[in-house]
């Protein structure tokens, strides 16, 4: 189905052939960089059937935005179809007309027409997304560590195991272990082949100023990194994907244990344990904190019984979706690790925006602290504790990659 619609002498519709080679342009000057002919296409074959729209000014391309079709994995290790919103960018020319949100309406009604029962997307700017309904729901931790002070504790293991590779070589090791790894971990995402060869192509404008790939890899995980600097050297991690404990402790020891490197930056996620394996946690300091994933619930029964919880409780929420009317008020009875979730008419007990939905589902956020700034309301403060115990998750959520 195409779709046009005029905003002031502008047209929202779908893309025809003929306007893509224009969105290349309106993507570069977005984001400050031209991606390869390559890496475009790959980001192309991912969007879903009539999954990107384009504002135009006459024949010009002003705005764009798309959504690609992902299996995500939640709270349990169940697999859901979610809306990956990417690609989107207005020509600073045509700021300020409404050309975003024109785009958003459109995109989000064929994505409820689909029926997914979430969208998300990663954000380049904090304060933009919330109010379409789309909440932080996992945190991006860099962890900076002076190698040349990292000991480990006498009593950590050293499982061994672990080899240095070039990650071209070993694409479909890498692969099975990535595949493994997203199937147990809430924010995982699959990888389609695509996304394999365009990481391990490798590019030289891709590696924004650091060597080329090198691997570290285990059976049960691996590690991509690059060298950057000349004469003070700093190994910058690209991905670190560990299935087991012993893989994530062997390949750990790994990377501090390379020659010559002053400091290792690692993006990992909020509850990684790495800086518990050193005699001094100081060494591993954290030098980054920030939303990574941001979450719309499309379709909170859906969504809600799709995971699985760790307590029980039964209350009524009511959530305000002022964006796309995706809220309403749920009784929400979680047993036994499952949710039964249904519409009510009945006095709610708690209340709360649509992103704060958002950001509880994975577990990385929690009730009590967002109820602290009034961001989640109860008519008894005693049911808090017990929203917050049921949303936690057993296995840290972790994006798989950013899109």
């Amino acid at each position: 189905m195409s779709t046009s619609t005029t905003l002031d002498q502008l047209v929202l519709r779908s893309p025809t052939d003929a306007d893509w080679a224009q969105t290349t342009l309106l993507h570069g000057v977005s984001f400050g960089h031209f991606e390869h002919a390559d890496t475009y296409a790959v980001a192309r074959d991912l969007i879903a059937d009539d999954g990107a729209v384009v504002v135009c000014d006459d024949d010009a391309v002003v705005g764009m935005a798309a959504y690609f079709d992902f299996a995500f994995t939640v709270p349990g290790g169940a697999v859901v179809p979610m809306a990956g919103v990417s690609m989107v960018g207005v020509a600073p020319t045509h700021r300020r007309r409404g050309v975003l949100r024109a785009m958003y309406v459109e995109l989000h009604r064929r994505i409820a027409e689909a029926g997914y029962p979430l969208a998300g997307l990663t954000a380049s700017e904090g304060g933009i997304y919330g109010r379409f309904g789309y909440g932080p729901a996992t945190m991006e931790r860099v962890l900076t560590i002076d190698r040349r002070f990292a000991k480990f504790h006498s009593d950590a293991p050293d499982p061994g195991g672990a080899r240095i590779i070039r990650p071209a070589e070993h694409g479909d090791a890498l692969a099975a272990i990535y595949e493994r790894w997203r199937r147990q971990t809430p924010g995982g995402i699959r990888r389609v082949q695509g996304l394999w060869d365009d990481l391990l192509a490798d590019r030289e404008d891709d590696r924004d100023g650091g060597t080329e790939l090198v691997g570290i890899l285990h059976e049960d995980g691996y590690v991509l990194y690059r060298v950057c600097g000349t004469e003070t050297l700093k190994v910058r991690v690209e991905e670190f994907k560990a299935v087991t404990t012993d893989a994530h402790v062997a390949l750990t020891r790994g990377l501090l244990g390379l020659d010559l490197v002053e400091t290792v930056e690692l993006g990992t996620y909020a509850r990684d344990p790495l800086p518990y394996l050193l005699t001094d946690s100081r060494v591993a300091r954290t030098t980054k904190y920030e939303d990574d994933l941001w979450l719309r619930i499309m379709d909170v029964p859906a969504a809600l019984e799709t995971r699985i919880y760790q307590a029980d409780v039964s209350t009524v929420i009511e959530v305000s979706d002022q964006f796309a009317g995706s809220g309403g008020r749920f009784a929400l009875d979680i047993r036994n690790g499952r949710a039964r979730c249904r519409p009510t008419d009945a006095p709610p007990q708690v209340s709360m925006d649509l992103d704060v939905l958002g950001s509880l589902y994975l577990g990385v956020h929690q009730v009590v602290p967002l109820a602290l700034a009034n961001r989640v309301r109860a008519t008894d403060s005693m049911v808090l504790p017990r929203l917050q115990a049921a949303f936690l998750s057993d296995v840290p959520a972790h994006l798989g990659f950013p899109f």
